[in-house]
């Protein structure tokens, strides 16, 4: 790969950053604000009451991690990758060959530039039998093609661009839609066209455990929500292991 393709891919990776730095300042400035609104509401008497599952579920059904029992210890994480988040040292889970060439999935379509409106990131990690797997670079990207960087391959271009999607084999999805709504990991398995559900996690099968945000995630694993730095695994046969966590990187 030239050296101006590896230039190119790199300016990429960092203008997704630069956007996703920008938004990060406005959620903070609209949070600053809406915690005024509550703090002046609270001041002449009005009572808000929160109920759900905490903030790290958002009303989920969660169980403390220790209703798993003993966990193995996690699997030295792998060497980073282009996005800055480590690549698990584990074969692809599955390919990214997929009925979704570009026709709509789940009222998601594809689109040829992504979509900004709405943007946000998620992490999966995959166990199998306590064996890590790849999420592959690719997914969501028909026609994709990919630029090598120093850090590894990075998938800048493609035909079109599903609102979720996978630049790299770190694991992040990206949520890049023109509307604001809730995706789910249900939707995401649909885009790569693999099966999702308490049995089976692509072509492996057996119970599934998964964990949302350090927890237990209690129900079907196709509706865990693609919330924003949400931190999902998958986990399929045994051992168990103990969540893998990631620090995002400015700019995820």
């Amino acid at each position: 790969m030239s050296k101006s393709s590896r230039q190119r891919a790199q300016e990429r990776i960092a203008q997704i950053r630069a956007q996703e730095a920008r938004r990060r300042r406005r959620r903070l400035w609209l949070a600053v604000t809406g915690a005024a609104v509550v703090v002046i509401a609270a001041a002449v008497g009005i009572t808000l009451a929160v109920t759900g599952g905490g903030s790290s579920g958002g009303g989920l059904s969660l169980a403390p991690l220790s209703t798993l029992g003993t966990l193995s210890p996690a699997p030295a994480a792998g060497p980073a990758g282009p996005e800055g988040v480590p690549v698990p040292a584990g074969p692809a889970l599955a390919s990214t060959a997929t009925v979704a060439t570009g026709q709509p999935v789940d009222g998601i379509s594809c689109q040829t530039s992504e979509q900004t409106l709405f943007h946000i990131h998620a992490h999966l990690t995959v166990f199998v039998n306590g064996s890590a797997r790849q999420i592959p670079a690719a997914v969501g990207i028909p026609g994709a093609q990919a630029t090598n960087t120093p850090q590894g391959p990075f998938i800048e271009t493609g035909t079109c661009f599903y609102w979720l999607h996978t630049h790299a084999a770190d694991g992040i999805i990206h949520i890049e839609s023109p509307v604001q709504r809730t995706f789910t990991l249900g939707n995401f398995f649909n885009i790569w066209g693999q099966p999702l559900g308490p049995d089976q996690v692509g072509p492996a099968k057996g119970h599934v455990v998964a964990i949302y945000n350090g927890q237990v995630y209690q129900g079907n694993p196709r509706d865990i929500p693609l919330n924003a730095h949400a931190q999902i695994q998958l986990q399929v046969g045994a051992p168990l292991v103990q969540p893998e966590q990631i620090t995002f990187p400015n700019g995820l």
